[in-house]
């Protein structure tokens, strides 16, 4: 079996639904309490044993890769104030694990910011995690796909359930039962399924691991809609040849690509920070006081 070394993580996006704040800051690096949204992605990539991330990246993002390099004047700053502790912790973030960047010079969709990671992951599965979901879990959802991964030795897309009124906004899976606990084998895929045209509310979220065969797919995949390569195509053809399983992971998702599932990320992560969360609790409780909220 083929250890998964390496993830691929798509920031090309232009963050149009954060305008103004993605202005001039990429929509990865908006911060969830005191780090940015996409140190959460990298850090639940090096808790499941991911050893390379692949940053699928476009103009304007050089502050992503900059977060995770080494600031030497920086480092030289904190050290000379005495704030061991912080620079401890910046270090550790540019230790973090090895990151190469590919830069996507079109924004031709997701299949295709795939597809730009082919030659860096060459012939051996690997994940792909979209830094607009956070996972909110006790064993990371990357480690868990690979857990599985152990088992079915096939291509995995995470799955959760959602409300049948709210299947039009998400793709969805039809899948029958495998025997394991949780996964189901992939029948059938639809992007954004008008009402009424699946019985399914397993909706894919941002979570994928992959067979390499899925670059020839996504190789010959067409453009579709808006002139963008669609992974979901792909898998589509994969599934017919290798078979796709789809896991409904273990723990709490949110989509910090949208307003509202960003400000319930930051309040959630909030409430549970090691030393802010507690005071932030009595805050909460006090505003709830003030306007009588139940």
């Amino acid at each position: 079996m083929k250890k998964i070394r390496k993830a691929v993580i798509p920031v090309a996006g232009l963050g149009t639904r954060f305008l103004p704040a993605t202005k001039a800051i990429p929509k990865e690096m908006l911060t969830i309490v005191d780090r940015p949204t996409i140190q959460y992605i990298v850090e639940e990539a090096v808790a499941s044993g991911i050893e390379e991330v692949v940053l699928i990246t476009s103009e304007g993002k050089s502050a992503i890769e900059n977060h995770f390099d080494y600031d030497f004047q920086l480092d030289t700053v904190l050290k000379e104030k005495n704030k061991l502790t912080l620079q401890e912790e910046l270090n550790n973030i540019s230790n973090l694990i090895d990151i190469v960047s590919v830069r996507q010079k079109k924004p031709l969709g997701l299949g295709h910011a795939i597809w730009m990671a082919r030659n860096v992951i060459g012939d051996e599965p690997f994940l792909v995690l979209l830094g607009d979901d956070l996972v909110m879990s006790e064993v990371p959802c990357c480690k868990q796909m690979i857990d599985l991964f152990g088992v079915v030795q096939e291509s995995i897309v995470a799955v959760q359930r959602v409300p049948m009124d709210q299947t039009s906004q998400y793709g969805i899976v039809e899948g029958g039962d495998t025997g394991i606990e949780r996964t189901y084998k992939v029948e059938r895929m639809v992007e954004k399924p008008a009402p009424g045209t699946t019985n399914s509310n397993m909706a894919i979220i941002g979570r994928y691991l992959l067979m390499p065969e899925i670059f020839d797919f996504l190789g010959k995949t067409k453009p579709g809609h808006g002139g963008e390569i669609q992974l979901t195509d792909a898998l589509l053809a994969l599934a017919k040849k290798r078979g796709i399983y789809a896991y409904e992971f273990a723990g709490k998702r949110y989509d910090a690509g949208d307003k509202l599932g960003y400000l319930k990320a930051v309040v959630d992560f909030a409430i549970r920070h090691p030393t802010l969360g507690k005071a932030f609790k009595e805050h909460l409780r006090s505003i709830c006081a003030e306007s009588s909220c139940r």
